[in-house]
């Protein structure tokens, strides 16, 4: 038997890959790779395969580039690698 959450973030990124690249699957990607208070306290743009993230906040600049690897290698899963090959803050 498989763990709920094991099997909804597999089913959850199966969707999201199947979707065309655009800026609102990106950004729910990013929502669920980061959590709401994250997603609402920074903007997101894809550059290529690059994901710029801009906060309101340095301090939240602080926070991402400290949770870099784990964050990138979530939304790898949930958009593909191919989608999304680095992650830097402005």
């Amino acid at each position: 038997m498989r763990p709920i959450q094991t099997f909804s973030g597999g089913v959850l990124a199966d969707i999201l890959r199947r979707q065309p690249p655009s800026a609102g699957r990106t950004a729910l990607a990013w929502q669920l790779a980061v959590g709401p208070v994250l997603a609402r306290a920074t903007s997101i743009e894809m550059d290529g395969t690059t994901l710029v993230v801009r906060a309101h906040d340095p301090r939240w600049l602080k926070e991402i580039e400290r949770a870099r690897p784990a964050i990138l290698q979530k939304l790898q899963h949930l958009l593909g690698a191919s989608h999304i090959s680095s992650l830097t803050t402005r």
